[in-house]
């Protein structure tokens, strides 16, 4: 049986510019595209006709980060500030990094920013880019990411499709330690009941996949957490267990499969893995990254659950 798996997506990049800067502010937003990012300009996505403020005003909303240019111009142009006042007041709600200051030539930053690093694209394009792309990376991507954990991290991933006709998603993580010259890859998979795919194919035909996903780890993360799920680790050889956890109330099935081994220095002590766990760390640091529900994704989010 294969599994046909998909790839990961990105939330829009909402560019905020003065239309002085447009020259660079495309150019800008062509070299985020070709690093595979998804970006929101409104010299793109506006046409003739259009509702300037409300499309806008959605854009800012649905975006996973607001990158700000910084110049002369744009520092002055009240509609810049609104734009970023909209993203700065988003910041503070979702407690998380979303403003993403672009330093184009020097002028007085907003206060609000002075204390932010910003990517300086003052003497070079490349170099300015390359900080820019790696901190858009770590404020959009829901699919991948670092956890600390005490005295070392958990780097993972996720990826997902269909086994058979059942929804199928794939966590991999790989934890290491400072004070230990080891690793430990554990790979989870897992395959949801006719309900849960049901459900995410609900999500999907209203362009909400990106939420079912959250929906089905969230819901594996509340279930795991019930459950003593930890494996023993002895030797370098992988160790795989079999799990089936069942929520009777909504009739949902998770089937996981995980597998286990450790890699590098044999200190020769057992390592004991608590997948539970990971699953928490997984689903917590999805819900820092990943961005609010519009009002009308909340709104089809509501009827999917009600027709569920």
């Amino acid at each position: 049986m294969s599994i046909r798996f998909g790839e990961g997506i990105t939330l829009p990049i909402f560019i905020s510019y003065s239309h002085s800067d447009a020259t660079f502010a495309n150019k800008l937003a062509a070299h985020l595209v070709k690093h595979n990012a998804h970006v929101w300009i409104d010299s793109w996505e506006l046409n003739v006709g259009d509702s300037i403020l409300a499309h806008v005003q959605q854009a800012i909303q649905e975006s996973s980060a607001l990158l700000i240019v910084l110049s002369k111009a744009s520092v002055e142009s009240e509609w810049c500030k609104k734009e970023l006042n909209a993203g700065l007041m988003r910041e503070l709600e979702e407690k998380r990094v979303l403003v993403l200051p672009v330093l184009l030539e020097s002028c007085d930053i907003p206060m609000f920013l002075r204390e932010k690093m910003y990517a300086d694209f003052r003497t070079n394009f490349d170099v300015g880019l390359k900080k820019l792309v790696d901190a858009t990376l770590r404020v959009t991507n829901t699919d991948q990411g670092r956890v600390m954990s005490g005295t070392g991290h958990i780097d993972w991933a996720e990826d997902w499709g269909y086994e058979g006709e059942l929804f199928a998603m794939n966590y991999t993580l790989v934890e290491s330690w400072a004070q230990f010259r080891f690793t430990v890859l554990t790979q989870i998979s897992l395959n949801c009941n006719d309900v849960l795919t049901h459900r995410y194919e609900e999500y999907k035909k209203s362009s909400l996949g990106w939420l079912g996903r959250i929906v089905v780890t969230e819901g594996l993360a509340e279930l795991a957490a019930a459950e003593d799920i930890r494996i023993l680790l002895k030797d370098q050889f992988p160790k795989t267990e079999k799990y089936r956890l069942v929520d009777p109330k909504s009739r949902r099935e998770y089937r996981i499969i995980v597998t286990s081994r450790r890699m590098g220095e044999d200190n020769g002590k057992d390592q004991l893995i608590n997948v539970g766990n990971y699953l928490r760390q997984i689903r917590d640091y999805v819900r820092q990254v990943a961005r609010k529900p519009t009002p009308e994704e909340t709104a089809l989010l509501m009827e999917i659950l009600g027709r569920s």
